[in-house]
C-alpha cells in the first residue's frame, strides 16, 4: 500500500529541478559578472554545461530503461515459475 507515492515523486522532482535551476542562474550569473575571461570561453563554458546536462539526462534515462526492462524478465521468470510450479502439483493431485 504506497498511496502518496506520486506526491513524494513529485514534490522530490520540484525540488531537484529548483535546484537544478538555482545552479544554472547561478552559473550564468557567475559567467556574466566574470570580466576578466573572453565572452568565446563564456560560450564554450556554457556549451560545456548544456552538453553535460543532456549527458546526465542520457544517462539517467538509459539506467532507468535497463532498470525496467531487468524488472520485466523477472516478472516474466516469476509467471512462468509460478506456471510450473502449478503444473506440478496439478499432475500430482490427478495422479
Amino acid at each position: 500500500m504506497q498511496p502518496n507515492t506520486a506526491s513524494d515523486n513529485s514534490l522530490i522532482m520540484i525540488i531537484n529541478g529548483l535546484g537544478v535551476l538555482i545552479a544554472y542562474v547561478m552559473l550564468a550569473l557567475s559567467l556574466y559578472l566574470s570580466t576578466d575571461v573572453p565572452l568565446s570561453t563564456k560560450g564554450y563554458w556554457g556549451i560545456a554545461v548544456l552538453m553535460l546536462t543532456l549527458s546526465l539526462i542520457n544517462f539517467v534515462k538509459y539506467r532507468f530503461d535497463n532498470r525496467l526492462s531487468e524488472d520485466r524478465l523477472q516478472r516474466l521468470e516469476d509467471a512462468r515459475n509460478e506456471k510450473i510450479l502449478e503444473d506440478f502439483v496439478g499432475s500430482d493431485k490427478a495422479a
